[in-house]
């Protein structure tokens, strides 16, 4: 009979054969950031996260920085009466991620800056590219999808994160950004699925779709396949890193993309949606949250990914690190 419970006996035993650690370096922290000044607006559908104007902003990346984390994802959130059809403020030459990016990099340039790159939070429809017979115009999206990028970029982002799932987009960016001669690196978000997982973060950057919904260009979950298939092509194109979006339900994707695409820095988003139900289960007292996301946020980097996208990166740190 072999004994397996030796490996158990104490919480010291427990940890000397623990072989998954997660470090405050394997965070990236997601914020979503908005037009005015003093402006610090928790969002009803997620606790304790916030819509920040860029000066609240700062003084919240200097709380973080505190922690250890030294990256950040870059949301754009604006008012409905400033969309438009085409999305024209996500890739204006003053939009305010590039602003933000500017004013991160002044004060705190150790801070590796990723900002993401769809036009969902910017056009009037709520879609992530342009509509053609209401229906996305792939093609005619992916020269703003590559402005976007461009004008991130040349504002000091580390990382542009292209996530409307477009067919070409990371090679469309690619391809400005070089012609450009602009560093920037792309964290593609290669297996990104149409999952219901994703609803407070539309209220959190008022992207809702106006009508219909993202199936066409997302993911549908019961294909096995296409992930790691979608991850390949990415990386054809040029991406430097790939995603796997949403994570927890998604741990298989992960796990076979660590093993298929080994010399590729691997990325997980814990979305807004699993981020919520922990935390809200956590509340009306179904489990501890500490421990759930200790546990969840485990199982993540378990499954292989080098960094991870979570709401709860701050919390975490300051719970285990």
């Amino acid at each position: 009979m072999k004994r397996f419970r030796i490996y158990r006996t104490s919480q010291e035993v427990r940890d000397r054969y623990a072989d998954v650690h997660i470090a405050p370096a394997d965070f990236i922290y997601p914020f979503f950031v908005v037009e005015g000044e003093a402006i610090k607006q928790e969002i009803p559908s997620m606790k304790d996260v916030y819509r920040f104007s860029i000066d609240k902003l700062l003084e919240d990346i200097a709380d973080l920085s505190a922690t250890g984390i030294d990256k950040v994802l870059l949301f754009g959130v604006l008012d409905d009466t400033e969309k438009d059809e085409r999305g024209s403020r996500g890739y204006a030459p003053d939009n305010i991620i590039s602003r933000a990016v500017k004013a991160i990099k002044r004060q705190f340039p150790q801070i590796v800056v990723f900002t993401d790159v769809c036009l969902c939070e910017y056009t009037s429809h709520g879609h992530c590219g342009l509509l053609h017979h209401r229906d996305v115009d792939n093609d005619a999206t992916l020269p703003l999808l590559a402005e976007m990028a461009y004008q991130h970029a040349a504002a000091g982002a580390d990382f542009v994160a292209p996530s409307a799932m477009m067919d070409g987009q990371v090679e469309a960016i690619r391809q400005r950004l070089d012609r450009e001669g602009l560093p920037a690196k792309i964290l593609a978000y290669s297996a990104k699925y149409a999952s219901a997982f994703y609803g407070p973060f539309r209220d959190a950057a008022g992207s809702a779709p106006s009508f219909g919904d993202r199936k066409t260009y997302q993911m549908d979950f019961r294909a096995r396949n296409q992930g790691p298939e979608e991850i390949a092509a990415d990386i054809d194109e040029g991406a430097d890193w790939i995603m796997v979006k949403p994570a927890m339900p998604y741990l298989d994707i992960l796990w076979r993309a660590s093993q298929l695409f080994p010399g590729k820095t691997l990325t997980a988003y814990q979305v807004s949606g699993e981020y919520s139900m922990l935390k809200n289960g956590a509340a009306q007292g179904f489990f501890d949250e500490k421990r759930i996301f200790f546990e969840s946020l485990t199982a993540i980097k378990r499954a292989g990914a080098n960094h991870i996208i979570s709401y709860y990166a701050r919390d975490f740190v300051r719970n285990f690190l």
